[in-house]
């Protein structure tokens, strides 16, 4: 591990997950959450400076316990980007009741126990960034997004409110929500016929991630909305 600044991300899968890894490994130790102890050691074992921390972030025990151990081996993360998403598709009459609540749980507990795990040590030190991306449905409530939009509104506002009381402190939160069809191998078999920029890549999202969580203090942003230049809104 090279010694320096720590960053801690949540939800590290094969898309954007990784690409944030990736774009803060080159100055950061990274600390990857997620669930799928395999595909975290694939990347541990391809991108220098990171190591693997297999979590289930909705188990509230565990996600307290693996940030603990991050902070022994590694230290205080300096960034923390919750990434880690539950979604399900349905309007409110088919979806599984369960579903949603574990939706909820990864969505918004899961940034409530990681704000209440790192933020007291940033404002200790008077510097820290926690990210949290989303998506379109954190805005507005489509009928087949029932399982998971009320979870991400939730999430995005319980950001704001952390950014309220955290700002002034000298913390930053912000909330990337990203209004597009990510980059992805099956969102590519579901839209065979989609043309190339239809789409948006992992890295240009991680791009945005590293841009919001480096904000000067006298320009910080709390929400962003990035899209691929011909999607319509």
């Amino acid at each position: 591990m090279s010694e320096g600044r720590i960053a801690l991300v949540t939800g590290v899968g094969p898309g954007t997950g990784s690409a944030i890894v990736r774009r803060f490994a080159g100055d950061y130790q990274v600390a990857m959450l997620a669930r799928n102890a395999e595909r975290l050691a694939a990347v541990e074992q391809n991108v220098p400076n990171t190591r693997a921390y297999p979590c289930d972030v909705s188990d509230a025990d565990a996600l307290a316990a693996t940030v603990e151990r991050v902070r022994e081996e590694l230290g205080l993360p300096d960034v923390v980007v919750h990434n880690a998403v539950g979604g399900a598709f349905g309007d409110f009459l088919s979806i599984d009741a369960d579903v949603l609540e574990r939706n909820f749980a990864v969505n918004v507990m899961a940034l409530l126990h990681l704000g209440r795990l790192v933020a007291p040590g940033m404002v200790e030190r008077g510097s820290g960034a926690i990210v949290c991306t989303g998506n379109t449905a954190a805005y507005r409530g489509k009928d087949f997004f029932a399982g998971f939009a009320p979870t991400k509104a939730a999430q995005r506002i319980l950001a704001e409110s952390m950014a309220r009381s955290l700002g002034p402190k000298g913390v930053h939160v912000g909330y990337v929500a990203i209004d597009a069809v990510i980059d992805l191998e099956w969102t590519r078999r579901r839209n065979p016929d989609a043309p190339d920029d239809y789409y948006c890549k992992p890295d240009d999202i991680a791009a945005e991630v590293w841009h919001l969580a480096h904000q000067p203090k006298s320009a910080w942003t709390f929400d962003v909305m990035i899209r691929p230049f011909g999607e319509t809104w």
